[in-house]
């Protein structure tokens, strides 16, 4: 059953409706659910349906290919030996077809696109030069390759140039959707265990379908990471070479990501990995970031220049804190509960919720309709300025002149601020005032998962969004 997607799905039915033919891509990272929803959506009912041979050759994609077209019912037919007359067999299934709208659906069709290949010109070809002259094909084309979907077929500057009648990129599902999944797959999860789950596999649908019903959290991931056949073994190194010809650069860079919280900028990611600071580096940092395994920001006050790069994906973060040297113990995350390590990661991971929930903490604030910017901040020490030095992971920068700094802690029951964490708090606030000199007003925000607990030091902040604020569908 699908969950959530209610805009993707209105896209897709508008398309197909559409008194012209059409020509749709689909986009997001691998195990988003790309093929799914499409499947689902159409009812698995094609006029043709395809998809690519990952690591095949030319030759291997075309005899692929060639089979799919014998499956759509052509078979008097010779292999073809470039892509265009393999085009012109779709055109012979399509004009046999009685249906009233012929679908085409063709998966990662990235795959298809082998060195020195004439694919994307007879691509161009068939759409402009035959199908778009028709009324009544729907052509669906889908990747994993984020960044290959964007470079060779939306910013296309050919003759694929503003060709597309619908683009969907897929996010991942949000907590609240993921909540859905757990009730309608009889899980019996407490809203904290949805979101540790969320710290781990972030909202990728694939992930969550390999939890079992009747086991614990804890169980469910040792079963999938950690048991002797984990259900998830190997995962990383294969989702990052089924997505880039050259995975090891990326994971280069992923791995120098890992080592630091706030994240590196270019320059720093260039010494750390010794990769070349080169147009094709640049192209390597763009991928990731159009993959959502990372994300760039610019720090409060600064410029683009001064870009940083962090990891984003909770599966990636996930990965090296706790799989890349991976444990012994089969049972280890049920063992290492509760733990100063996991009590760490447990911070870590749930402020990067965080960042993929903003939507639902403005709207939790009152302010989904004041314009904000989304920034971090840091300073060095300055004694002469009174100033000690500070990390701030989020700030909601206001044009109504208020600057919310959130303070995003994780915890299993209300949150109790001593008095270590309120000068901390108030250190934060005071550097933040000194360093910038803003002249709005800064307010301390609190998200935790369960609200804080009265006691002399809550009165000193200014807000609070709790758990329940963070499964509010925006």
């Amino acid at each position: 059953m699908l969950i959530g997607r209610k805009h993707e799905i209105t896209e897709l039915k508008k398309a197909f409706n559409r008194e012209e033919s059409s020509f749709v891509a689909v986009y997001g990272r691998r195990r988003i659910g790309k093929t799914y929803l499409i499947r689902e959506v159409f009812d698995y009912s094609f006029t043709f349906q395809h998809a690519g041979v990952f690591n095949g050759n030319r030759q291997e994609e075309l005899l692929a290919f060639s089979a799919s077209i014998k499956d759509a019912g052509l078979l008097d037919f010779e292999i073809p030996k470039n892509w265009f007359e393999a085009f012109e067999l779709l055109k012979d299934v399509i004009r046999q077809s009685k249906d009233k709208k012929k679908t085409i659906f063709i998966d990662e069709l990235s795959w298809m696109d082998t060195p020195k290949s004439d694919l994307i010109m007879a691509l161009e070809n068939f759409w402009n030069g035959w199908a778009s002259g028709r009324k009544d094909v729907m052509l669906i084309v889908c990747s994993s390759v984020t960044s290959w979907m964007i470079n060779k077929v939306i910013h296309n500057k050919g003759g694929l140039y503003n060709r597309l009648t619908t683009k969907l990129q897929l996010d991942p599902l949000n907590l609240s959707e993921c909540k859905e999944y757990s009730e309608i797959n009889g899980l019996e999860m407490s809203m904290n265990q949805i979101i540790e789950a969320y710290m781990i596999l972030g909202g990728i649908p694939y992930y969550w379908g390999f939890l079992e019903k009747g086991l614990s959290l804890s169980q469910n991931v040792d079963k999938m990471f950690f048991s002797k056949k984990a259900l998830l073994d190997g995962e990383f190194e294969h989702l990052f070479s089924s997505l880039f010809k050259q995975p090891d650069d990326y994971m280069s860079i992923i791995k120098a990501l890992s080592k630091k919280k706030v994240g590196l900028t270019r320059n720093e990611i260039i010494e750390s990995t010794g990769l070349t600071g080169s147009g094709a580096f640049s192209k390597k940092l763009l991928d990731l970031e159009n993959s959502g395994f990372i994300r760039g920001y610019i720090p409060f006050q600064n410029k683009k220049k001064d870009m940083v790069y962090q990891i984003i994906d909770p599966f990636v973060l996930f990965y090296y804190h706790f799989l890349k040297n991976k444990p012994s113990d089969v049972h280890f995350w049920t063992n290492q509960l509760n733990t100063s390590k996991i009590n760490a990661w447990n911070g870590l991971a749930f402020e990067r919720v965080c960042l993929w929930h903003v939507e639902q903490i403005k709207r939790a604030l009152g302010i989904s309709g004041v314009l904000c910017d989304v920034a971090t901040w840091n300073c060095k020490a300055d004694p002469n300025r009174g100033i000690a030095g500070s990390q701030i992971d989020l700030l909601i920068v206001r044009n109504d002149n208020v600057i919310n700094i959130l303070e995003m802690k994780f915890s299993s029951a209300e949150y109790a601020i001593d008095k270590s964490t309120n000068a901390d708090l108030a250190r934060k606030r005071e550097d933040f005032r000194l360093s910038t000199k803003t002249k709005s007003a800064v307010h301390i925000t609190m998200v935790t998962p369960y609200g804080l607990m009265k006691n002399s030091y809550s009165g000193n902040i200014q807000s609070e969004v709790v758990g329940e604020d963070l499964f509010v569908e925006c």
